[in-house]
């Protein structure tokens, strides 16, 4: 994966526990070029990976821009990049990926949980600039919560965007039954934000009768499994032959790293894809958001982080 190496240009707090962070090359010269919807992948002081979603304009091409929230429950991420992160360090990122891109349509519902504005910014931008019909719901806990009110309040397009705040008054709260009630034709729901937020939208639309394929989302961290039932089982590396067992408590990414075998990971929770691994034979314990339940059931590939094996044996396409 190409590593591109970029300041930090401006540090802003966005909101209660948010920052921002504006990336441009040390020399000025122009970033790679993204659509509305990629994220980048971050190393963070320390060691560890962390994709974030680009929240500017993606016609800019001098800088990148993400937001961070300091989550409590962090595993090193968050709270690093609030932390440890200032104004003139240097950063490695990948290039922009995109696996929640904006379909043509005739118009777009766009809806934000916390956080999981971000990509969502990006789409609006672009969507007003192409002249789209669209209209952003931004939920949040509250007001200080809420990151780029100010911005979007100065936007060509600030009429487009609802607030619903959840300590506010029921009257101005996301009605979700009213605002899709009817599946109109040419109609693209967008969702992005915390997994409790994502599964109330998507189970909404599909009681609706609204069509898969114009239901987009992305994930922003999974659920909590249950990891009681977990067993051991084993995997084979096709290329070498070499089996390593995997204990009840241990991801296959651990187990291939105790016997020097790496392989790249970012969220650790079956979001990204970063892992994504062919398997050869056998059949996968899926537990990661990221494939459809199509792709799953063809067993031919799978997230390592996260998933395990039903199977007693996966090998696998290493």
């Amino acid at each position: 994966m190409t590593q591109i190496a970029v300041k930090v240009l401006r540090r802003t707090q966005e909101a209660l526990d948010i920052a921002s962070y504006e990336l441009g090359k040390p020399d000025g010269s122009a970033l790679p070029g993204f659509s509305a919807g990629s994220h980048i992948d971050v190393q963070v002081p320390g060691g560890l990976t962390r994709q974030y979603s680009l929240c500017n304009d993606a016609a800019e091409q001098h800088r990148y821009r993400i937001a961070v929230l300091r989550d409590p429950s962090s595993r090193g991420g968050s709270s690093t990049m609030h932390d440890h992160v200032h104004e003139g360090d240097t950063l490695l990122i990948s290039e922009p990926r995109n696996h929640f891109p904006l379909v043509h349509g005739e118009r777009a519902l766009l809806f934000a949980g916390g956080i999981g504005v971000t990509p969502l910014l990006c789409m609006a931008q672009r969507l007003s600039t192409i002249g789209a019909d669209f209209t952003l719901h931004y939920c949040t806990r509250s007001a200080e919560r809420t990151a780029f009110r100010e911005e979007i309040a100065a936007s060509p397009w600030k009429d487009r965007v609802k607030f619903h705040f959840d300590d506010g008054p029921p009257s101005q709260k996301l009605q979700l039954e009213r605002v899709i009630a009817k599946p109109e034709p040419g109609t693209h729901l967008y969702i992005c934000g915390p997994t409790g937020f994502i599964d109330w939208v998507v189970k909404t639309a599909d009681g609706f009768g609204w069509p898969k394929d114009r239901v987009h989302l992305e994930y922003f961290g999974a659920a909590a499994q249950d990891t009681g039932g977990d067993r051991p089982f084993q995997v084979k590396i096709a290329s070498s032959g070499a089996v390593v067992e995997v204990a009840a408590r241990q991801t296959i990414v651990q187990a291939l790293q105790q016997h020097g075998i790496e392989i790249l990971t970012s969220c650790e929770q079956g979001v990204c894809g970063t892992c994504i691994t062919r398997v050869l034979q056998g059949e996968c314990d899926h537990r990661d958001l990221y494939f459809t339940d199509e792709e799953k059931a063809k067993h031919d590939q799978f997230t390592p982080c996260c998933s395990r094996a039903k199977s007693p044996l996966l090998v696998l396409d290493l």
